[in-house]
């Protein structure tokens, strides 16, 4: 390994559009898409999962489109497959959160029939299916737009003299600290205008862009194509991927995983034994037998270790919130 000069490669675009209902997501991703695919000179595809909505547009806009009926994540990832198999180089999907729906529901399953009724180590056999989803569109190898639905909130607020409700999209329906896998988050209100939330080319930071179209997608695509070319082995089909977390297993033989395991788990289970300093236990029994339960169901290879290493972090997080909250407790007291 050694340190050189870094320079900015030519990239693929990663967007997301976000905001509540009717704020424009749809009409402003194609307009978007459009304008990268005519500067591309190649059409561009729709992945679309509300309803058919995009192909209202159809007589503004030539797209290809595959109506998503089963709104799973691996469908998602199916559909992704394919559109980078037919060479699509411009792909938008509208929208991502209906992915995270699949995932929220199948954690209240998990949750509803398990001894102990709480959703934090559901989540430990959830996530792999988000992370194989965001490796899908990190791996993307294409320029990459999708929307998003927004929590939405009403609230009173004075036009021309009167009071009138308005609608305020709050964070995206997504997966927390999906903003990270993008290069540039916007907001879109009622008014249709673009708040940019975060902005990698440093354009556009914080600007707010009325009814964003074709020319915000062409200014994107200059942007992400003035770098240098990229290499062999600085594809553009990895230009977004996060760097791969350092742990134990990457410093140890391949046929270590069990060894690496049981390191793991020996931490597991001195962390759901702690005790506050009063003696009480931060883990219920029922708990405590649920994280066992996913333990031995844990397989003894690298995949294994990850669940592990999964289970362990959503453990510690948890952990560290009951200490915080029992803190709290005694200052109130």
């Amino acid at each position: 390994m050694a340190f050189t000069k870094a320079e900015r490669t030519q990239l693929y675009l990663r967007c997301a559009l976000f905001g509540p209902s009717g704020s424009g997501k749809t009409m402003t991703a194609l307009r978007m898409a459009k304008g990268i695919a005519e500067k591309l000179n190649v059409p561009f595809a729709v992945i679309d999962t509300e309803s058919r909505s995009a192909s209202k547009y159809a007589n503004r806009f030539s797209f290809d489109v595959d109506n998503l009926e089963r709104k799973t994540v691996d469908h998602y990832i199916v559909s992704m497959q394919e559109a980078a198999k037919a060479g699509y180089q411009v792909l938008v999907i509208d929208s991502l959160s209906h992915a995270w729906r699949e995932l929220t529901d199948e954690v209240d399953r998990i949750t509803q029939a398990s001894p102990s009724k709480n959703s934090f180590l559901s989540w430990a056999k959830v996530n792999p299916k988000q992370k194989r989803l965001v490796e899908a569109i990190l791996n993307y190898p294409g320029h990459l737009i999708v929307t998003m639905r927004s929590k939405t909130e009403w609230v009173i607020g004075e036009k021309n003299g009167k009071n009138t409700p308005e609608k305020l999209g709050l964070a995206p329906e997504q997966g927390k600290g999906i903003e990270y896998e993008f290069d540039l988050l916007v907001e879109i209100n009622q008014q249709h205008q673009a708040i940019v939330t975060k902005d990698r080319t440093g354009k556009f930071q914080d600007e707010t862009i009325d009814k964003p179209g074709e020319e915000f997608g062409i200014q994107l695509y200059d942007w992400l194509t003035s770098g240098t070319p990229a290499t062999a082995n600085q594809s553009h089909a990895t230009n977004n991927t996060a760097p791969t977390k350092t742990n134990a297993v990457s410093t140890q033989q391949a046929s270590d995983f069990k060894a690496v395991g049981a390191a793991v788990i020996k931490e597991i289970a001195e962390m759901i034994n702690e005790k506050a300093p009063n003696g009480q236990q931060y883990f219920t029994e029922a708990e405590k037998a649920e994280a066992r339960q996913q333990i031995s169901s844990a397989s003894c290879d690298e995949s294994g270790v990850e669940e592990l290493r999964e289970l362990k972090g959503l453990l510690s997080d948890w952990l560290l919130e009951r200490k915080q909250q029992l803190t709290a407790s005694r200052k109130a007291a």
